[in-house]
């Protein structure tokens, strides 16, 4: 396929305004996949994608189609994820693309990652294709989503498309847009290979199977390739195309998207934004790659079973090598023995990656509650940073404590603007602007702590709202904060855990809620448990689990009254030494606990 006859595209859009369905549509009417082979949300091919509605990975597929003048065209078309947990996912797809298509919801209009998407693919230099989609709904705005696209994109009002991506009314004039617009790839046809890599999976059988964009020369089945960044050398085995399963084409030339099968077997040999060129003769410059991804959320996992310790660490660098925005390193608790910090770009990112080890990997896993990264400047000079409450320094060792700030930018309409300012003020946000845009929506821009938001902070926008605030927001850099560490202690022994960081003015209310909230999940001992939130050696708050008590006189059938007091009595030492041994069990939800101390 020549170059000039080559689109590479991709999908942008905030979180369930119809991507997926537009690309469903799209490869109906260029007859990509028979009828029988159609089903819903098709290029969301897992199961966590189904179950749950929202696209997770972006996903490729190869089309063919014949436009108005009979001219056969390639199309490679990537659908990507809409939220904001996963802006990582969307920035790679772009990467690999000339042009986007963006969709807008002609219900509820432009939104936070609608902004977010935009200024990505302008970032990346691409050519946009405005759509409007879901025209056929009842409560559609048409007149007022038009002008609110105009407004954000500058276009002119001819230039938007009105599409049903449910129906499929005027997704032809889509393509026909996408093959007029966007320009053909560029690259050196005859130079040396040069391929980055977006993307990749593991394969039990094949290895590492590689998901590249050609960006000079081409690669064929049998070349010696080099991977740049590692000097290794492999033998091509396949190449092929996303169609959208994986089909062998034998040959991938300039500007085509597919994928390289080279018997890897090191899930570590491989790293996404990796330069693939060919053995000899190569090329000296790689390729610019990708901007390496920060992780604002962690958490500790750990196996239930302490003997799966081996296959969460295989598991942990198969998932990495789907998923590049995921880090890990191993630690050690106290309370729940081997496991690994993994760093996250949000709950959600967690939640999605938790449900992935457990039912890809067949893992039993303990998750621990999720913090924030903190910079700290020690007494000596030297500045650290703690993602974890169990590796704080002493508090006489703190010169001073910093959190990590985002920039949040919030979409709501004018009737909800009184209680977004409320609960950002509550989450010790500062008031950064406010912006009124056409059909009574307000733009509001806060600084907040991430720590304040990466809970509940999106089901409390959406529940103030009646579900129509959406926001985005980007990191930008640490500052001065009044923290203090609050330690959950058992029977007088912390639990590192459960131990978590937060302001000094809200310890008091959240170590109640959260010993209240314990009493309730830790089960019952044969001896009294004491369940203590501390903050250094002042104890804020106390609950006790009452004691399970065994009937200890049920055989005693009448006799002297002493004979039972011995036995209670003998009971009650019984107990006293238990509970110097005695060990407290945790339930998962007993780690849960701390998530939801806010409600």
């Amino acid at each position: 396929m020549s170059l000039d006859k080559l689109r590479n595209f991709s999908i942008i859009a905030h979180i369930d305004h119809g991507k997926s369905t537009l690309a469903d549509r799209i490869l109906e009417v260029t007859r990509t996949l028979s009828e029988r082979q159609m089903r819903e949300q098709v290029l969301d091919s897992m199961d966590l994608e189904r179950e749950r509605g929202i696209t997770i990975k972006s996903q490729a597929a190869r089309l063919a189609y014949k436009d108005s003048k009979g001219v056969i065209y390639a199309l490679n078309l990537i659908d990507t994820p809409g939220h904001v947990d996963f802006h990582y996912e969307v920035s790679r797809s772009l990467a690999a693309c000339e042009g986007a298509i963006l969709v807008v919801d002609a219900a509820q209009g432009v939104e936070a990652q609608t902004i977010a998407n935009l200024y990505k693919a302008i970032e990346q230099d691409l050519t946009i294709i405005p759509v409007m989609n879901k025209i056929d709904l009842p409560s559609a705005d048409p007149d007022a989503v038009r002008h609110q696209i105009m407004e954000l994109i500058g276009c002119e009002e001819e230039d938007i498309l009105s599409v049903s991506a449910k129906s499929g009314a005027g997704v032809t004039e889509v393509l026909e847009e996408v093959v007029r617009k966007i320009p053909p790839p560029k690259g050196v046809e005859e130079g040396p290979l040069r391929a980055l890599v977006v993307d990749s999976i593991y394969n039990t059988y094949r290895g590492v199977v590689a998901y590249i964009r050609v960006v000079d020369g081409s690669i064929t089945e049998g070349d010696m390739v080099r991977l740049m960044s590692t000097d290794l050398q492999y033998e091509v085995l396949e190449v092929g195309v996303f169609q959208p399963n994986m089909a062998r084409t034998g040959t991938l030339s300039t500007g085509e998207v597919g994928y390289l099968i080279a018997n890897i077997k090191k899930v570590t040999d491989l790293h996404v934004g990796d330069t693939v060129t060919n053995a000899k003769n190569g090329s000296k410059e790689m390729l610019p790659g990708y901007q390496k991804v920060q992780p604002v959320v962690f958490c500790g996992m750990f196996p239930v079973d302490s003997h799966q310790y081996e296959e969460l660490r295989e598991a942990l660098e198969k998932l990495n090598l789907n998923d590049a925005s995921l880090s890990y390193e191993p630690e050690t608790s106290a309370a729940l023995g081997f496991g690994f910090r993994c760093g996250f770009l949000g709950t959600l990112h967690m939640e999605i990656a938790q449900e992935r080890l457990e039912r890809e990997y067949d893992l039993n896993l303990v998750i621990t509650a999720p913090n924030v990264i903190y910079e700290i400047e020690l007494t000596d000079g030297k500045t650290v940073t703690v993602d974890n409450p169990s590796e704080l320094p002493a508090p006489t060792e703190i010169e001073e404590f910093r959190e990590l700030y985002i920039h949040a930018t919030i979409l709501c309409d004018q009737e909800s603007v009184g209680g977004v300012l409320k609960v950002c003020s509550e989450r010790r946000g500062e008031t950064k602007g406010m912006e009124y845009l056409s059909g009574g929506r307000v733009v509001v821009r806060y600084d907040l702590p991430l720590a304040e938001v990466v809970l509940d902070f999106h089901d409390k926008l959406k529940s103030i709202s009646r579900g129509y605030a959406s926001y985005d927001y980007e990191v930008i850099g640490y500052r001065p904060g009044n923290l203090v560490k609050l330690d959950i202690m058992l029977n007088g022994e912390p639990v590192d855990a459960l131990s978590l960081i937060c302001h000094k003015d809200k310890a008091y209310d959240r170590g109640k809620s959260l010993a209240e909230r314990l009493r309730k999940v830790v089960p019952r001992q044969l001896f009294d448990v004491a369940i203590q939130a501390a903050i250094g050696n002042k104890i804020v708050s106390r609950e006790t689990v009452k004691a399970l008590r065994k009937n200890v006189t049920a055989k005693c059938y009448g006799g002297d009254i002493t004979r039972k007091r011995k036995l209670i009595q003998r009971q009650k030492e019984g107990k006293k030494r238990m509970k110097q041994v005695g060990n407290v069990e945790l339930p998962q939800d007993a780690f849960l606990a701390v998530l939801n101390v806010d409600d």
